[in-house]
């Protein structure tokens, strides 16, 4: 069991840290971000400015600024290191919503940035990868020995009983890391409100309860 146990948090850990290393770059290529290095216009100028601004304020170091290209308004931000993420707009949001909501909403993702998100995300994962794994293989033991007493090795029922185990304990698995994924939503959104005003989250997250709805 115990070897069982370390092969199962390397598997459940190392993908997840893998994933966490890979996020800036997999979220460049995959959304195709436009990071701003030098701005061109008057809105980037001031985006990368509210980040600085923000990002001062809660004690972190600059992240990179982007621009992706989608009708929907969203924002997301990324990285293994609070000192070096990634905050990244659509260009959907700075067309449907004010300046003041598109602060509240950099302000949002920099509280992600700040509360290390991504990081408690990122070991929430490795917890249940690792619980999925181990467990899984546990009941299918079980199975196997207890109920069609096989003492050869592992058995079809071993196998056939693992699979509908991952299947089911993954279901499961994902629940609780959306439960904590929901929370941290409610901290980042007390973050922004304290980074860009009360007001002016509260006309961001109607701003996008109105997207979602049309």
């Amino acid at each position: 069991f115990t070897s069982l146990l370390v092969f199962g948090a390397l598997i459940g850990f190392g993908g997840a840290f893998v994933s966490l290393a890979m996020s800036k770059w997999t979220a460049k290529k995959m959304m195709g971000v436009h990071v701003i290095e030098q701005p061109r216009t008057q809105d980037e100028v001031w985006l990368v400015e509210t980040v600085r601004r923000q990002a001062q304020v809660a004690g972190i170091g600059m992240p990179e600024v982007g621009i992706f290209d989608a009708p929907e308004p969203n924002a997301f931000a990324t990285g293994a290191n609070r000192n070096k993420a990634l905050v990244a707009v659509s260009t959907g949001l700075l067309r449907r919503m004010s300046r003041g909501e598109v602060e509240a909403v950099l302000g949002h993702e920099v509280a992600h940035v700040a509360n290390g998100d991504m990081v408690t995300l990122t070991l929430i994962q490795g917890v249940v990868n690792t619980f999925v794994f181990v467990l899984s293989r546990v009941i299918g033991n079980l199975v196997d020995k207890v109920v069609f007493r096989n003492e050869n090795g592992h058995g079809p029922a071993f196998w056939i009983t693992t699979i509908v185990a991952e299947l089911v304990l993954a279901f499961l698995a994902t629940m609780v890391v959306m439960w904590f994924s929901r929370q941290r939503e409610f901290r980042a959104d007390a973050g922004g409100a304290r980074l860009a005003g009360r007001e002016q989250m509260i006309g961001a997250l109607e701003a996008l309860k109105r997207g979602s709805t049309q």
